[in-house]
């Protein structure tokens, strides 16, 4: 009878299009499948197809992760699952990306897996209108072990003073994927490099994981020690950079050659500023060089007007009109074509828009 369930299953998986190297591969991955029924791994296949919305390219790349979900019964696993995560989302798209993502969360008990873990994120002040932001933004949360994994990584974050309020629920919510990492292997180093090394205090390490805990995620050696060090070699004081990553975390994990290094070079050699102003409003590594740092520079410095970077950058173009006096008919993403920019920019001594500066530019170049 095996013999004729593994040979049975064979076809099925050759008539989906998978080779025989792929086939063993997942014969050996799962020992389910040589009792496989066709008829089973048929129906759910199309039931994730036809019910579920996944496209016909991805599955074989799904069931290929995961083959157990071509051996489960429809009733007892892969329908309960798949309403329960609809309850969760907002669109029926989410459901079938989060299964794509990790293809294993089909084979998991809705009782015995997801509901107890909606229940430990509830009890860490996760709004319930959040938990399916979460779990669909990061399906493989449904693998980790409440006790030995997740609970452990919410003790390291109670100990940075995160227990009050539901901050950490807050953390969470913002980077569901730091529940992936070791906290002895990666929050823990990064935690304290940032308080050696770049000299936050308590309340700013606190700051820096409430606004952006991506950051202790990544790696001290081959990231934020880089960038730290670069920052030193500009010039910047250890007070300094430690107030800039306080106010703007992802400094310490930007590109220094794509990122760092042009914005830096483009405020001393262009607009003529020093670090210390930089310092003191760090958010001017967030802007967009091109589009918006560039742009307002060149208009601000046609029209004579003295003015500091988060005066220059910390608002909407709108306001950035109004705030100088720029008439806001000539906002010409909304009310002028690329041809009646030009024409205003020919007649009138200075521009007010991010578009025409920088095609003026070009032609200025050429």
């Amino acid at each position: 009878m095996e013999v004729t369930n593994t040979s049975s299953i064979m076809w099925f998986f050759r008539d989906k299009g998978f080779d025989d190297p792929s086939i063993d591969k997942m014969l050996r991955k799962c020992k389910q499948l040589d009792k496989a029924q066709s008829d089973v791994a048929s129906e759910n296949w199309d039931y994730l197809r036809n019910i579920v919305g996944i496209q016909e390219r991805k599955l074989p790349y799904i069931v290929s992760r995961c083959p157990k979900i071509l051996t489960l019964r429809l009733d007892e696993r892969l329908i309960p699952m798949v309403e329960c995560l609809s309850s969760l989302g907002r669109n029926p798209r989410e459901v079938s990306s989060a299964i794509t993502k990790f293809p294993p969360i089909l084979s998991h008990s809705v009782e015995e897996k997801l509901c107890p873990l909606l229940a430990f994120f509830q009890a860490l002040g996760v709004p319930e209108t959040q938990l399916g932001k979460m779990i669909l933004f990061n399906p493989r949360l449904i693998s980790y072990s409440i006790d030995t994994k997740l609970t452990v990584i919410v003790s390291f974050l109670a100990s940075l003073g995160l227990d009050q309020d539901g901050m950490i629920g807050k953390v969470l919510v913002k980077n569901p994927f730091l529940m992936g990492y070791s906290v002895d292997k990666r929050l823990r180093p990064t935690t304290e490099f940032l308080k050696s090394s770049v000299g936050l205090s308590e309340d700013g390490i606190q700051s820096v994981v409430m606004n952006f805990p991506q950051l202790l995620c990544r790696d001290v050696n081959k990231i934020l020690k880089p960038n730290y060090d670069y920052l030193r070699e500009c010039g910047f004081g250890d007070s300094q950079i430690a107030t800039m990553v306080t106010g703007y975390p992802p400094i310490l994990i930007k590109s220094i050659k794509n990122s760092l290094q042009p914005r830096i070079r483009f405020l001393v050699q262009v607009m003529g500023r020093g670090m210390d102003e930089v310092a003191s409003y760090p958010e001017f590594f967030h802007h967009g060089l091109k589009k918006k740092v560039e742009s307002r520079f060149k208009l601000v410095k046609k029209n004579n007007i003295v003015c500091s970077l988060r005066e220059m950058l910390d608002c909407n173009t709108k306001k950035f009109h109004e705030k100088f006096g720029f008439p806001d008919v000539f906002n010409c993403k909304q009310n002028r074509t690329p041809g009646m920019c030009m024409l205003l920019d020919k007649s009138l001594s200075f521009l007010a828009c991010d578009y025409c500066s920088n095609r003026q530019a070009t032609e200025d170049s050429a």
